[in-house]
């Protein structure tokens, strides 16, 4: 995992020591903290009460002599939010407030990270005039403000427009930035006027083929242009964080997207074959209630009284059953309890207040078997890890039941008979009876929940 920092207090720490604002020994303990803790050190200065938060900004904006804005009840133009993509927002703890002339002004967390402005005075070609601020507002005016208006990384799509073909855009025979992201946009709200939760951008001979998944089938939608090909992969990775230099590797992104009012995270996958890079998109909702998703009063009671429990929660149901969708909603129903409540994602479809969620990274080693290895460091109460992906999984699921914990995971089978088959493996001999409650999404509109009493009877837990 990258480490977290602050370059603007990491140079001047012992500036604080030395106008005595903070002991030596106190700085050199803060500093093996973050490092521990992975947080940069100015939230361990004041999380540890060695200084507020007021003097720490005062102190800044004396040494650099750069403005402190307070963020609290400001007010920024949010014409500016398209010169900063959300991604980039959230990496840097960056957003812009207003901009005069050929001046941009962004308030900043850390305003001595040169390569966070490099960045963005690259991509959006004027100058750069950072203000500090306190990095809890700066995250709570990005989520306020990319939540409720449309920006470079998060695509606004009015769905209550007349109904069109995506590929009307390739009418459009101007090969320009502006054009490509028209298109994207085009498609990606074809795909959720039609219901579509999953498509595929595949090359072929003469351009890029769009395919929805609508049920069980595959459609061609249509063809991009070869002339089209390049830059339109490119803006679709960019949007996503992927690194569009790359394309030799798997990789894993999100994009984030409006639909009307409504905020939407696809996950992005790209996989390299020997046509070229295979783009795979799966769009998630936003969680609902669990009264709101199709739960009944007694369904919602069984899962309630589970989650108090040692055991694992098996939340099952074909492809884009809603498996997700009806874990996101009860991780944010339960989330304001007084639990450890923790995941493990390849990439968190929504931030759930009050749960840490951590996202594998292959690229830099943290993958399944690391987290799995240290999580129990942070002692979790209530664990969703996002699938079974191996036997020593389905051990190491044992492991943390014993140990008092509750966990949530996800399960593929088309019916209860596949389910019923697939338990049925010697590899989950051990596992079934660790299953306290199963929770099967036949499609969105029709759950069913078993407790210990209907899954002696269903698939033959003791």
């Amino acid at each position: 995992m990258e480490l977290v920092t602050n370059k603007t207090l990491e140079k001047l720490k012992y500036d604080l020591v030395r106008d005595g604002l903070v002991s030596y020994e106190d700085i050199e303990k803060a500093h093996e903290l973050s490092v521990s803790q992975n947080v940069n050190i100015g939230q361990i200065l004041i999380k540890s009460n060695l200084i507020t938060e007021e003097v720490l900004l005062k102190f800044l904006e004396s040494k650099l002599h750069i403005p402190y804005v307070d963020l609290k009840d400001y007010t920024l133009d949010t014409r500016c939010l398209s010169y900063i993509s959300f991604n980039d927002a959230q990496k840097y703890k960056i957003i812009p407030l207003f901009k005069i002339e050929n001046v941009l002004t962004v308030a900043m967390a850390d305003p001595l990270d040169v390569l966070a402005i490099d960045k963005i005075v690259e991509q959006i070609g004027c100058d750069i005039e950072p203000v500090v601020s306190a990095e809890n507002l700066v995250i709570k005016k990005i989520e306020e403000y990319y939540n409720s208006a449309s920006s470079v990384g998060q695509i606004k799509i009015e769905k209550n427009e007349v109904k069109f073909d995506w590929q009307d855009e390739l009418n459009n025979e101007v090969l320009s930035d502006e054009h490509i992201q028209i298109l994207i946009r085009a498609i990606l709200k074809q795909a959720i006027l039609n219901d579509v939760h999953e498509m595929f951008f595949e090359h072929v001979q003469n351009g890029l083929s769009v395919n929805f998944r609508q049920a069980t089938q595959i459609v061609n939608t249509g063809q991009i242009p070869s002339v089209l090909v390049v830059p339109f992969i490119s803006k679709l990775k960019a949007l996503s964080a992927l690194d569009v230099n790359v394309c030799e590797l798997p990789q894993l992104g999100k994009l984030v997207f409006k639909v009307d009012d409504i905020v939407l995270t696809a996950s992005i996958s790209a996989f390299p074959t020997i046509n070229g890079e295979r783009i795979s998109l799966k769009i998630y909702k936003p969680p609902k209630k669990m009264d709101e998703i199709g739960l009944t009063e007694n369904q919602i009671n069984i899962i309630k009284n589970e989650l108090q429990n040692a055991g694992v929660i098996l939340v099952c149901g074909s492809s884009l059953s809603g498996k997700t969708h009806i874990i996101y909603s009860i991780l944010s129903e339960i989330a304001n309890s007084d639990k450890n409540i923790m995941t493990i994602e390849s990439i968190s479809k929504y931030n759930l207040e009050n749960v840490n969620q951590c996202e594998l990274n292959e690229n830099i080693g943290f993958n399944i078997e690391k987290a799995m290895r240290f999580i129990e460091f942070q002692s979790p109460d209530l664990i969703y890890f996002e699938g079974i992906t191996s036997k020593i999984a389905l051990d190491y699921f044992g492991s943390l039941v014993f140990k008092n914990k509750v966990l949530i995971t996800e399960f593929l089978a088309d019916n209860m008979a596949d389910l019923n088959k697939k338990l049925s493996y010697s590899d989950f001999e051990m596992f079934k009876p660790l299953i306290s409650c199963i929770i099967f999404a036949h499609n969105q509109d029709n759950i069913e929940v078993f407790d210990k009493v209907e899954l002696k009877k269903f698939i033959g837990v003791n």
